[in-house]
């Protein structure tokens, strides 16, 4: 992704292939917007890639969280049609992904 020194954006080309890999349908003008939102975004990272954390061990989690697990139930459901829509590919009523070596 490279960016557009004269108003900090990414080329839309990049937010194009995002929003391919992301399955998102937008418009020139979506486009035009979010490559300066993600420009943003990408400032920040460089921001804290920046800051100097020689000498500072990781942490999980700032504070004392304890896990919350809920009982995992199995729900049936007449409509699966929702969960399919967003397939890339389906046979029949299942997922169909590339076959991996």
């Amino acid at each position: 992704m490279t960016k557009d020194n004269s108003n900090k954006s990414l080329d839309l080309a990049a937010v194009r292939k995002v929003a391919e890999l992301s399955r998102l349908e937008l418009t020139e003008t979506e486009m035009k917007a979010y490559a300066g939102q993600l420009a943003a975004v990408l400032e920040n990272f460089e921001q804290l890639q920046a800051v100097d954390t020689k000498g500072i061990e990781p942490l999980v989690t700032p504070t004392d969280l304890s896990v919350r697990l809920r009982e995992d139930e199995a729900v049936k459901t007449k409509d699966i049609e929702p969960f399919l829509s967003n397939a890339p590919a389906r046979s029949g009523n299942l997922f169909k992904v590339p076959p991996v070596v």
